[in-house]
């Protein structure tokens, strides 16, 4: 009976463990300009795939900012609630084959998000190759 218990909290702690380092959750953004916290992006699973949204902007002057320089349908539409990047597949330890979108610019690049560790997001916006981009790093919201 011992070792049944003690093989359930093992798996347990496993599964747990596994989530934990997982991409899913939210993340603080960093201004990289300024080096400041921007905003709050939760990742979420669709359809098995990634995807981003914006929940909560840091800067409460910039709480109400529309993207002017967005195209389509997020032309003037605010950013908090824009979804970031969508569509990103999973491909070993990194998810990939998608797009981001810089409210910033208004303009989408092709992207990747890997772990640095369970606490630290890489995340590279780039245009055609990843040698031609931007790394980011975002970092866990503890709960």
């Amino acid at each position: 009976m011992k070792k049944i218990a003690l093989l359930v909290i093992a798996v347990f702690w496993m599964l747990n463990d596994i989530e934990a380092q997982s991409v899913f959750g939210k993340w603080k953004t960093i201004d990289a300009d300024t080096g400041k916290p921007e905003s709050i992006v939760e990742i979420y699973k669709k359809d098995g795939k990634a995807y981003a949204k914006i929940i909560k902007i840091l800067n409460k002057e910039d709480e109400n900012r529309v993207c002017e320089a967005c195209k389509g349908n997020y032309k003037n539409k605010p950013i908090l609630g824009m979804v970031l990047f969508n569509g990103l597949k999973h491909d070993g330890k990194e998810w990939n084959d998608g797009k981001i979108l810089d409210p910033k610019n208004g303009k989408y690049y092709k992207c990747y998000i890997s772990l640095v560790n369970n606490n630290k997001l890489k995340l590279r916006g780039y245009i055609g190759i990843s040698l031609l981009g931007r790394t980011e790093y975002w970092y866990r919201v503890n709960k």
